[in-house]
């Protein structure tokens, strides 16, 4: 799948595609509880527990799609990852590794360029600005590099404008997004359905959306984890199914599953 997503990129149909894998099992229990479970091992920005008659979303996604408070728009788009260390020298020089990566740091000023554009078809002009530029968060099994592009709604835009101008975004789909979805509607084996997709909150005051990743969804008796990378022409096949494992590690381990899983 890697290596035909690399051709496409060859021929100059994208510059990146982001891919996911998806690893099903049986589920019994609780989603309540593995919600907390989830909630307790890996701490995030964005966690949900939806619960639906035909589908339930275990979300503990660390990525905001759009908020929109007022007429203030923010995003945050992540891009570029690391596993944490086992001790704190060896995480501290991960980050260190990460940051200074000249791979990853490209791919992520090129996704950070594509949400300042999206947030500019509904930004008033001239307020569009990165406030925060590639920095390190961390979660319970990755870390990542994540920026904060800032706008202010333009007079006829709404939050639903905002949220049509980012939707989806770049980080799970590619770049140029139209012709990147197409590819991945190709050569992933299954629709994602609500993987990658965003659960809201929408207020008269202010709304706020993720983007789901990091998340469990449970159907007919069975638990689906889906995670990705984003590949470009020099991508390491090997390399990018292990931070696609590294990413739903959290997930499995809230399901009880060994670190080895088939995909």
């Amino acid at each position: 799948m890697v290596e035909k997503a690399q051709a496409y990129i060859e021929a100059g149909h994208s510059y990146q595609v982001n891919l996911s894998l998806r690893a099903s099992m049986d589920l019994e229990g609780d989603p309540t509880r593995l919600y907390h479970q989830l909630r307790s091992m890996n701490p995030s920005p964005y966690q949900a527990l939806v619960l639906a008659p035909e589908v339930t979303l275990v979300s503990a996604s660390p990525e905001l799609l759009v908020d929109v408070d007022g007429r203030q728009l923010v995003t945050r788009p992540i891009a570029g990852t690391r596993p944490r260390g086992d001790t704190p020298a060896e995480d501290r020089a991960l980050a260190g590794e990460l940051r200074a990566d000249a791979k990853e740091r490209a791919e992520h000023a090129m996704l950070v360029d594509l949400a300042r554009n999206d947030l500019g078809r509904v930004a008033e002009h001239g307020t569009v600005e990165v406030a925060e530029d590639a920095i390190i968060e961390r979660y319970s099994h990755v870390m990542h590099l994540v920026s904060e592009v800032r706008g202010r709604l333009a007079p006829e835009a709404d939050a639903w404008d905002a949220f049509e101008a980012l939707f989806p975004c770049g980080t799970i789909s590619g770049a140029p997004k139209r012709r990147s979805m197409e590819i991945i509607d190709e050569l992933e084996p299954v629709s994602r359905g609500a993987y990658t997709g965003s659960l809201g909150l929408v207020t008269p005051e202010w709304s706020t959306w993720n983007i789901l990743i990091r998340t469990l969804v449970l159907q007919d008796g069975r638990a689906h984890v889906q995670a990705g990378a984003g590949i470009v022409a020099d991508s390491d096949p090997e390399r990018e199914h292990a931070e696609s494992m590294a990413k739903a590690q959290a997930l499995l381990e809230a399901l009880g599953v060994a670190q080895e899983v088939s995909v």
